[in-house]
């Protein structure tokens, strides 16, 4: 589990990202460089990570599902996950 003022922190930069991208996109079609830079920097959607859903781990995160591959594994196993069942052959 990931520290609460990890997940808080990215929760932060998902609202700033938001809020700001019709104006930053607006500002860049302009091509008016100097008030892009006066927007705040957490408001650039390059600065989000992706992080389970559930754990908020940053790493071993599988886009399809929104988790990372440790939950994945939990609930696969506990039938959780529709149409996931663990392969044998």
């Amino acid at each position: 589990m990931a520290k609460k003022s990890i997940i808080a922190r990215q929760k932060k930069r998902e609202r700033l990202v938001a809020k700001f991208a019709e104006k930053r996109a607006q500002l860049k079609a302009e091509g008016n460089w100097d008030e892009l830079d006066k927007l705040p920097k957490n408001s650039s959607k390059v600065r989000l990570h992706n992080r389970c859903q559930l754990t908020g781990r940053p790493k071993g995160y599988m886009r399809n599902f929104g988790i990372c591959r440790v939950t994945f594994r939990e609930l696969a196993l506990q039938g959780k996950i529709p149409g996931i069942r663990k392969a044998s052959w």
